[in-house]
């Protein structure tokens, strides 16, 4: 779920005992709406992630790097100016919603303490980063709000702030007994759930649905009126002692991936399926970071998607026209028989006739051909116009099976490319199927030096089989290059047969444990264009019998020597190989 007001009161609560007091050492913007603040608190280095994005929205404290762009965009640079040096002094919680403040001790160019304020509002796709001044005048901002964008609220430099709207809902952790009585009253006959949900800011409904359920009695849904007073009590009572229960958790499924996060035990959720985390960031982090970055490669691999299936559909349609070029030429026989039989009947035949009945020396049965003639041509005019179109027809088919030829591999290649882009893990990944595309004409290269980045060199995927094993897989053309060309001549190299795919490789020498190969046969599979299709055959040699001829494109090789497998992919049984490196 999106981080909700609740979960960022224990963030806030979080980060001042963690930060308060640390100097800012670095601000870095990798992306256009994520920050990274490096901070010195407590005789420790803490790394800040603030992020805007519209579908992952968030703030907490990280251990990972991310990459950034050559040249720093123009908010990140401003941001050094101001706060660089700076003294974090706190983080507060506007209201029990979801916009946190993080006040700066900074020096301005005279050398005089002036407060900055950082602001992050979490408020999915208007989610935003705003710096401002003393005055709450804005400095600079993540997105610019303009008038013809939205008439409520502009966020520009020069304007002064204007916090989101206010709604109708009271700040649960500053309003008392009387102010709850009165709003659980105005919620009516609603399910306690939706009551709070509606009623108090900052709850989501499973907040919400949490809290009722450490209200109610077991298979109520709401207090009777009499009871409201004491339900009132009881509420602010829970959460006064909600800051001691803190014990982030993250929520898991059926196959053990995160699909939740709690600040402390959510009784309403089943206890086993949660896991203790050390601190929230780092239940924050387990939850968002894997979607994060999964949505970030879709958005930015969308266009280069977009292009390859336009230059998919672009050779199909090339292909069809190709294969009726090849039917059409099919007929070239025809024509040269009919020439033939005109010839051989040229002294029974005179011109103005628009066709003949000539026996056919050709057919083993010897029965008669009908021959349409050209009433403007003599016999022996028609008889060349037959050859001729024998001739164009020879021509044709031998011009259409090289372009047939040239266009399937052309399609192989794209189709290679889509399924390149479907598996990766990185940018990294991406700007070399980018750069690859780019070599072969497909795309420009990005010169902007404040859109390219410097990137890490990708790595493949690697696992470990149940033997202990590892084994690799090629995430794209050129991985798949590097892959088998640092491979050693007697590891087992396997990839499935007659279509786009990855290089897999078992990384040991000898022989194989048939555990080993099955797995690595189900990878092989997986990773390739038969990944939705059944008995996918899977070819499997010695690295040594791989060959890439001179000139081919990256990753394209030959083989020999092979056993084939035939496989059919199956999710379940991949998720049971250990990922060790993604």
């Amino acid at each position: 779920m999106p981080l909700d007001g609740l979960t960022l009161h224990f963030m806030a609560q979080e980060l001042n005992e963690k930060l308060a007091g640390g100097r800012v050492d670095r601000v870095m913007q990798p992306e256009k709406d994520t920050l990274i603040l490096l901070l010195r608190a407590g005789n420790e280095n803490h790394r800040l992630l603030l992020c805007a994005s519209p579908n992952n929205p968030r703030c907490h404290l990280t251990a990972a790097s991310f990459p950034n762009p050559l040249e720093p965009p123009m908010f990140c640079m401003l941001l050094r100016k101001h706060l660089l040096g700076a003294r974090l002094t706190r983080v507060t919680q506007q209201q029990g919603d979801r916009v946190l403040h993080f006040d700066f001790d900074a020096m301005d160019e005279l050398g005089d303490h002036v407060l900055r304020r950082l602001i992050l509002e979490i408020m999915s796709r208007h989610s935003n980063l705003i710096l401002v001044d003393g005055e709450d005048r804005v400095l600079e901002a993540a997105r610019h709000v303009s008038g013809e964008m939205s008439r409520v609220r502009q966020i520009l430099p020069g304007l002064v702030y204007e916090a989101p709207p206010a709604q109708d809902k009271a700040d649960p952790w500053r309003c008392g007994e009387e102010e709850l009585l009165a709003r659980l009253r105005g919620a009516g006959e609603l399910p306690l759930r939706k009551a709070l949900s509606q009623q108090l800011a900052g709850l989501s409904g499973t907040a919400a649905e949490e809290i009722a359920y450490r209200l109610l009695p077991p298979g109520s849904e709401r207090f009777p009126e009499e009871e409201l007073p004491e339900a009132a009590r009881r509420l602010r009572d829970l959460f006064a002692r909600l800051p001691g229960m803190a014990e982030p958790r993250v929520l898991l499924d059926g196959d053990g991936d995160v699909t939740d996060l709690f600040a402390f035990p959510y009784l309403s959720r089943d206890l086993d399926r949660q896991r203790r985390c050390p601190t929230l960031s780092a239940a924050v982090e387990q939850c968002f970071s894997g979607r994060d970055a999964k949505d970030r490669i879709r958005q930015k691999s969308a266009s280069m998607v977009r292009l390859l299936k336009g230059q998919v559909e672009r050779c199909e349609r090339k292909l069809a026209l190709q294969e009726e070029e090849l039917a059409s030429a099919e007929r070239m026989e025809e024509y040269r028989v009919m020439g033939e039989l005109i010839n051989a009947n040229l002294y029974q035949l005179r011109k103005g006739q628009t066709e003949a009945l000539l026996d056919n020396f050709y057919d083993p049965e010897q029965k008669p051909l009908r021959v349409p003639l050209d009433i403007r041509l003599t016999p022996a005019q028609n008889a060349q116009r037959y050859f001729k179109r024998y001739q164009k027809a020879r021509a044709a088919r031998v011009t259409a099976t090289e372009q047939r030829e040239k266009t399937l591999r052309e399609l192989d290649y794209l189709e290679g490319m889509l399924l390149d882009v479907d598996k990766c893990a990185g940018e990294s990944e991406l700007e070399e199927i980018r750069e690859e595309l780019a070599r072969t004409g497909y795309m420009k290269r990005v010169t902007n030096r404040r859109e390219k980045r410097a990137l890490p060199a990708s790595k493949p995927y690697r696992y470990l089989s149940a033997d202990g094993i590892e084994i690799h897989v090629g995430k794209n053309a050129v991985q798949n290059e590097r892959l088998t060309q640092s491979a050693r001549p007697n590891e087992l190299w396997l990839h499935a047969k007659d279509m786009p795919g990855s290089h897999v490789l078992i990384r040991c020498e000898g022989e194989v444990p048939l555990t080993t190969l099955r797995q690595a046969a189900q990878l092989a599979a997986w990773y390739s264009k038969g990944q939705h299709s059944a008995n996918v055959p899977v070819d499997y040699t010695l690295r040594r019998h791989v060959k890439k001829p001179s000139g081919t494109a990256p990753g394209f090789v030959i083989y020999t020597n092979q056993h084939t497998a035939y496989i059919t992919p199956d999710e379940a049984e991949i998720r049971k190989i250990r990922l060790i490196e993604a």
